[in-house]
């Protein structure tokens, strides 16, 4: 596969630095990785795939480009950035989330008013929004957004959700790079896990290696790893490395909470912890759940050593309408 030449969308290397509070807390040697300072609209780990997802987008020569997500997806909030800056029309389907069964708590983060959605106006995005449904359905109104584009005269290049394409788990594999030319070692890197490029990514570049790479899940599907490994094979197309199988893949699905897009109690918890003690915001989807697995595998021994947080962003979503203070 042609890697395209990465257009320059993110601040690169993000900054790599101690948590000495949270180090003397949990007993560990915490450093955090900062993808919440990307500094490309308002920041967060998708950046890094954009440069080489939207670089194959110009060399495609598409006028339009077509994602979908949650109606607080972070990644449409920066597709729909880069569009901006390019030049391209955008558009995406969104889904309010359903509820998960019987819990009576009002949506969080997932509203569909403020967080996201009112960054994505600014950018000039065209959301279409859907109501409540599963993730085959989006991807059905998804293809319908394209039909309608594509009837009006647009060239279109539709990016899967997430961005977890090939190129978005190359960016990830240069980013585990990127940690290793800044610091020691660490023992284990521990990050959220939902579409699978991030994941998938550092994973590969770590494999082999004396850094254990875990993934968080923010959903309530342990499938997710038959997933990561099919990334995993066209990203080794890139790199000339094998395929990683499911089975190489640390997966925890320990901290999923409620669901996918709904804030946890033991999430909110972390989300506090962070503020509390290192003044660092995290976001209730990803970022929060991650902490979460962290603090809890950092407690039943799991975790020890040199451990690295890759904080991914997604900070917009504290600011949803329904959001409430921890």
């Amino acid at each position: 596969m042609t890697v395209p030449q990465p257009l320059p969308l993110v601040c690169l290397p993000t900054p790599l630095h101690p948590l000495p509070n949270l180090s003397q807390d949990f007993g560990l040697d915490l450093w955090i990785k900062r993808d919440d300072l990307t500094g490309f609209a308002f920041g967060g780990n998708k950046g890094r795939k954009l440069e080489y997802i939207m670089a194959d987008v110009l060399a495609s020569g598409a006028t339009a480009v077509v994602t979908c997500g949650s109606a607080q997806s972070n990644f449409v909030r920066q597709v729909a950035g880069a569009c901006a800056r390019l030049g391209l029309r955008f558009a995406a389907a969104v889904m309010v989330l359903p509820y998960p069964d019987g819990d009576p708590r009002p949506p969080g983060p997932t509203e569909t008013k403020g967080g996201n959605l009112l960054l994505n106006s600014l950018f000039g995005a065209e959301i279409h929004l859907f109501p409540d449904g599963g993730w085959s359905e989006l991807d059905h109104a998804s293809s319908e957004v394209v039909r309608k584009l594509e009837a009006q005269g647009e060239r279109v290049y539709q990016i899967p959700l997430g961005g977890s394409s090939p190129l978005g788990a190359y960016a990830f594999y240069l980013a585990g790079k990127e940690v290793a030319e800044q610091a020691a070692p660490f023992d284990f890197v521990v990050t959220a896990s939902s579409s699978g490029s991030t994941h998938t990514g550092l994973a590969a570049f770590f494999r082999g290696s004396g850094t254990k790479v875990i993934g968080i899940s923010c959903d309530p599907e342990p499938d997710i790893t038959e997933d990561l490994s099919h990334l995993s094979e066209g990203l080794a197309k890139i790199t000339g490395d094998s395929k990683m199988e499911p089975n190489e893949f640390w997966f925890d699905l320990d901290s999923v909470g409620p669901g996918y897009g709904f804030a946890s109690d033991s999430g909110t918890q972390a989300l506090s912890i962070m503020a509390l003690r290192e003044a660092i915001l995290l976001d209730p989807v990803y970022s929060a759940k991650a902490f979460d697995g962290l603090i809890r595998l950092a407690k039943n021994g799991t975790l020890g050593g040199r451990v690295l947080f890759w904080h991914t962003g997604g900070t917009p979503t504290l600011f949803a309408e329904s959001r409430s203070v921890p």
